[in-house]
């Protein structure tokens, strides 16, 4: 693990731009006494006008170190992740800035958590720098964001309440469905990594070849994602139309991991709507966006139209607010969990990056290394961390 010696139990990289300026907020409104962290990116300049930004609420932040370096400068970064025990950063598309980091953060044996929803990137990540993370000890915990924490720890949390509810142990199979409720704008930045991603689906494919050659798998268990198909859910009286994210991979992980989650596990995941209306136009929405993906001009044009570094206004943020129902089955026993919150892609996304920091830096979690996720990472710590923070994890 990370070696408590040095300098900064926190670093965070990418605090200039929009989401990164949100956590550094939170930092500066929520971490404990006597934490020591600092600020990283590219330019002292913008990074000077963050940290006065945040001395203007708190004069004792007014000396909050600045550490200078590029994603893409190797020696750079080896410099700042040895000056402490965690890396939180929000530079992306991480398919195309994050993998320097990542590396630097590997060899060091300094705890790395990000945003990304890339699954070219976390693939390519587990194939390139695992080896090397479980053997310096360094956790690399993706997605700890929206993408995919609550849908990960919100899984996690039902599988408690299952087992619970059946009197101890999971010993048959388990299915369980995730089912995501959201209003909420977005930021530059998100749609970038979005638009990235889609317009790279051959090398996502190759990516996840190229991990599931190499990752071993459990013996006497399973646990998988499964792709659901449209359909009316009658118990939770919603539209549900399947969802192409990073989340049910994360999920199918910590399944994988977990020996809590039962001999068998399979996790679903989908968009919940009122009406079959809103769900067919969301269907369409998301095959034209991934369609023009495909065609450089097009994606060109709409990556013009959204600039990165912006994002909703605090009022569109405050009228925000996101849901995830799971129900959870397994012989004949069922279980209804939701996890809720704030706005989900910024407000909500701060807290969860910078509660994942500190609790990496801080907490008492469960001995692993190497690529793991974050119920895997930090479990029990991080859903209390989160709870007290204002995220709602409850039995329905």
């Amino acid at each position: 693990m990370a070696d408590s010696a040095r300098p900064y139990d926190v670093v965070l990289f990418g605090a200039t731009g929009f989401t990164g300026g949100l956590t550094a907020d939170y930092l500066a409104a929520h971490a404990p006494a006597g934490l020591r962290w600092a600020l990283a990116g590219r330019s002292e300049q913008r990074l000077a006008a963050v940290r006065d930004h945040l001395a203007a609420s708190d004069e004792s932040l007014a000396d909050l170190p600045l550490l200078v370096a590029d994603a893409e400068d190797a020696d750079a970064l080896a410099e700042v992740v040895a000056t402490t025990k965690v890396v939180a950063t929000t530079v992306g598309p991480y398919v195309e800035h994050g993998g320097p980091l990542v590396a630097a953060c590997a060899n060091a044996g300094t705890d790395y958590v990000d945003l990304t929803g890339e699954p070219e990137f976390v693939d390519r990540t587990y194939v390139e720098h695992n080896a090397a993370a479980e053997g310096s000890g360094a956790r690399l915990v993706h997605s700890c964001g929206f993408d995919s924490i609550p849908h990960d720890l919100g899984a996690y949390f039902t599988i408690q309440e299952l087992a619970a509810e059946v009197g101890g142990e999971i010993t048959t199979p388990v299915t369980m469905r995730g089912v995501v409720r959201t209003r909420a704008g977005f930021s530059g930045g998100t749609f970038h990594s979005a638009l990235t991603a889609f317009s790279r689906a051959r090398q996502m494919k190759e990516a996840s070849s190229a991990r599931r050659r190499m990752e071993p798998r459990p013996e006497d268990r399973r646990s998988r994602a499964v792709a659901g198909r449209p359909r009316r859910d009658h118990d939770l009286g919603y539209w549900l139309l399947p969802l192409p994210t990073i989340d049910p991979f994360v999920v199918a992980r910590s399944g994988a991991h977990l020996a809590s989650y039962g001999p068998a596990f399979s996790y679903s995941h989908y968009a919940g709507t009122k009406t079959l209306r809103y769900a067919a136009g969301g269907a369409v929405g998301v095959t034209g966006l991934t369609l023009a993906a495909q065609v450089p001009p097009l994606r060109n044009a709409l990556l013009k139209r959204v600039p990165q570094g912006e994002g909703p206004s605090p009022a569109r943020r405050e009228k925000s607010w996101f849901t995830v129902d799971f129900v959870a089955e397994t012989a004949g026993t069922t279980v209804r969990t939701r996890v809720s919150g704030g706005d989900p892609g910024y407000t909500e996304t701060a807290k969860m990056l910078a509660e994942s920091a500190l609790c990496l830096a801080l907490d008492d979690n469960p001995n692993v290394a190497g690529q793991v996720t974050t119920a895997t990472a930090m479990g029990d710590a991080l859903l209390a961390r989160l709870q007290r923070a204002g995220i709602a994890f409850e039995r329905r």
